[in-house]
């Protein structure tokens, strides 16, 4: 009986050499063992991928609007939750780490936040847009890759909704302005909120490129005034308050 046993087992050795065979190879100039995954994801290209960031690689888009000294900045994903905000002067940027980022870049006068864009204003003629531009879209990328808020949760905003005190007429206004009329101004790079409603005379307050857009009375008196008036006879006229930001 031994010698079947001795057989079999040879037998057994020779099946589990040849296994062994097709799961390892040896290099012939080498000793070091090669696995039978040539394709097998790289160590490197593993780390690459697990540490490489899709927002250096964000695209930001930009706009032209009515201002010459604006242009409005879309980075392809949301800025504010809602609403809009205007920061007019370095000061006014307290509560906003982007902006007091990009009132950093030489010429920026005014930095203006919409649900999905940027709004920026720049202080003369004199300044080049293709010597501000790569400074800006390096400054925007840098920040929504730091992950850090784009407003502080004690930023002031702007609500122009209708509330309880609002009377019938006012109520109306607040509601055309918002339905109508801006968000056809944000697509501009600007907004208009209401500021009040008295003796038959709307104010109104221009933000972001309608700020010293050429055109702001023409938008004012020839666009929303003639809307207001065909849907509400109540209103007379608009006026924009006056803003003495420096």
């Amino acid at each position: 009986m031994a010698a079947p046993v001795r057989r079999w087992l040879g037998c057994v050795a020779g099946i589990g050499g040849r296994l062994y065979c097709q799961l390892q190879r040896t290099s012939r100039y080498s000793t070091a063992t090669q696995s039978l995954y040539p394709f097998a994801v790289r160590k490197d290209h593993l780390a690459f991928k697990l540490f490489y960031n899709p927002v250096r690689c964000m695209f930001i888009q930009t706009q032209e609007t009515p201002n010459p000294n604006s242009v409005k900045f879309i980075p392809g994903r949301a800025v504010l939750d809602a609403g809009t905000m205007d920061f007019p002067n370095p000061t006014t940027a307290f509560c906003s780490p982007l902006a007091r980022h990009l009132f950093r870049i030489e010429g920026v006068k005014s930095v203006f936040f919409g649900p999905d864009f940027i709004t920026i204003t720049k202080g003369s003629d004199d300044m080049d847009w293709n010597l501000m531009k790569p400074d800006i879209y390096a400054t925007l990328m840098d920040f929504f890759s730091s992950g850090l808020p784009v407003v502080t949760e004690d930023a002031p905003r702007s609500d122009s909704a209708v509330t309880e005190d609002d009377d019938e007429v006012v109520a109306m206004i607040k509601e055309l302005l918002d339905t109508r009329i801006r968000p056809t101004v944000q697509e501009d790079g600007g907004d208009i909120l209401y500021r009040g409603f008295q003796d038959g005379i709307v104010q109104l307050k221009l933000q972001g490129s309608c700020t010293s857009c050429p055109s702001s009375i023409i938008t004012l008196k020839s666009g929303i005034q003639n809307m207001l008036q065909f849907y509400i006879p109540e209103v007379e006229g608009v006026e924009q308050e006056t803003c003495f930001c420096t």
